[in-house]
């Protein structure tokens, strides 16, 4: 939403994207139920492809990049955000926040999702293996398509996004999702923008803090 298109100045534009972006915020308190798929992804640039000063030198793959963890029903809602990384706390804090206890919940064999039969019904599919669909139709392709509209918004659309702000993009994405639907009438996407904002607020200083 480059400034000139709206008649403001660019850093106005780019205080109203942080402010709508915040109010795509999913605050409920509505557990994910029914079959959940939960995922995690990396964003972050090739390390190569950075500057000298910005390398973390830390390895290959992963290193120096964002982890973020989504969940979603089958045929129903999307959560995701970023998390401090992929450990077996972290990863089932954030399950039983979201994640209805007694729900039926489908992984790929990543280790820190072991040790949830307890509380859930636990498929896997093995990815290691070449395994994406296994039996009883286990996997994870819907939260994965997730992370391809995430991906296609930073790369296509808005290129850069620091982790500072990430959690701001992948919410306006969980929310157009959740809430806006291209089935929908316009007017009622708006609508559900709308009333999300409603004890919403964020000033320009917390965006640059």
């Amino acid at each position: 939403m480059p400034g000139k298109q709206i008649g403001v100045t660019q850093k106005t534009a780019w205080f109203m994207q942080a402010r709508i972006r915040e109010t795509c915020n999913d605050n409920t308190d509505n557990l994910l139920s029914g079959i959940v798929e939960i995922d995690e992804t990396y964003i972050g640039g090739k390390e190569h492809n950075k500057h000298k000063h910005k390398k973390v030198r830390a390895g290959r793959g992963v290193a120096g990049k964002q982890v973020v963890v989504g969940m979603r029903e089958r045929g129903g809602r999307t959560r995701a955000k970023p998390i401090p990384s992929t450990d077996i706390p972290t990863l089932h804090k954030e399950i039983g926040c979201s994640v209805e206890y007694g729900a039926t919940i489908y992984t790929d064999e990543h280790r820190s999702y072991q040790h949830l039969q307890s509380a859930y019904q636990h498929g896997t599919v093995t990815h290691s293996a070449g395994e994406y669909v296994g039996s009883n139709n286990i996997h994870t392709n819907s939260i994965e398509s997730v992370w391809a509209l995430l991906k296609r918004g930073l790369y296509g659309v808005w290129h850069h996004a620091s982790t500072k702000h990430l959690h701001r993009y992948v919410n306006e994405v969980t929310f157009r999702l959740n809430n806006g639907p291209c089935k929908l009438p316009t007017n009622q996407r708006i609508e559900s923008l709308i009333s999300n904002a409603i004890g919403k607020r964020i000033t320009y200083r917390e965006v640059l803090a």
